[in-house]
């Protein structure tokens, strides 16, 4: 993971010096467009279909973090509009409270196993991770002007899963009482859909937005669990 955001970080830097670069200018001169070559997203997570026996155990604190490196490709015809595409990590947290999800089991079907009389973690939350290329038609009101623009985007973004693993944290008895301060991390991706592909939506003004992502594709493999896909929203970040 570490060497996939130096990877990112590098072609950020290229990107920059890239986009420093003198161009002759004219009368209708984009190359101050505000390009969005490097985005940051923090996002409010929820899986979509979840029965509600897993959905019930679902905590309000779930969260996610996407990074992406852009190229932009402003229309010579009118540079309102541009295409956008890149690559990028996707991440996600769902917590679950008073439950854990056997995922290095062997069973065909993944169990969600309901803790509420049982020993159980404290904190508990199954991660994803996605290395990413997203694709993105751009429409900026002032292309001349990136701090005076409003925008929006449509796109959609295909993913390849890098890891996945449940996490969790302080073992407690069914009263709540600590019996062990500890940390218990498994990973496997044998019951997960390993190719994602989700739709994408943003707004904003400036180098600030709100953004919506839905997958289309299942997180889990067929007949594995529920039809459940991830959706986010949240704040994006964007610049150079």
């Amino acid at each position: 993971m570490r060497k996939i955001f130096f990877l990112l970080f590098a072609i950020t830097v290229t990107n920059t010096i890239w986009a420093q670069s003198p161009l002759p200018k004219t009368k209708n001169d984009i190359t101050k467009q505000p390009n969005d070559h490097f985005m940051i997203q923090l996002s409010s997570d929820r899986w979509l279909g979840a029965p509600d026996s897993i959905d019930n155990h679902r905590k309000g604190n779930s969260r996610g973090a996407n990074m992406y490196v852009m190229i932009n490709k402003p229309f010579k015809n009118n540079s309102n509009f541009s295409a956008a595409f890149g690559i990028g990590v996707g991440t996600s947290n769902i917590f679950l409270d008073k439950m854990d999800a056997d995922i290095i089991g062997v069973t065909r079907v993944l169990k969600f196993n309901s803790l509420d009389t049982l020993e159980r973690f404290k904190k508990y939350k199954m991660s994803t991770s996605y290395l990413e290329i997203p694709v993105e038609l751009r429409f900026y009101s002032n292309p001349q002007n990136p701090n005076k623009s409003f925008k929006v985007a449509v796109g959609v973004k295909v993913g390849t899963l890098l890891n996945a693993h449940v996490k969790g944290k302080t073992l407690q008895n069914a009263a709540g009482t600590t019996i062990v301060d500890y940390t218990q991390k498994l990973a496997s991706r044998s019951y997960f859909n390993t190719t994602r592909l989700a739709a994408t939506v943003r707004f904003g003004y400036a180098n600030f937005s709100v953004f919506g992502s839905c997958n289309i594709t299942s997180i889990f493999k067929d007949n594995v669990a529920a039809n459940m896909s991830l959706l986010q929203f949240g704040l994006n970040f964007s610049g150079l």
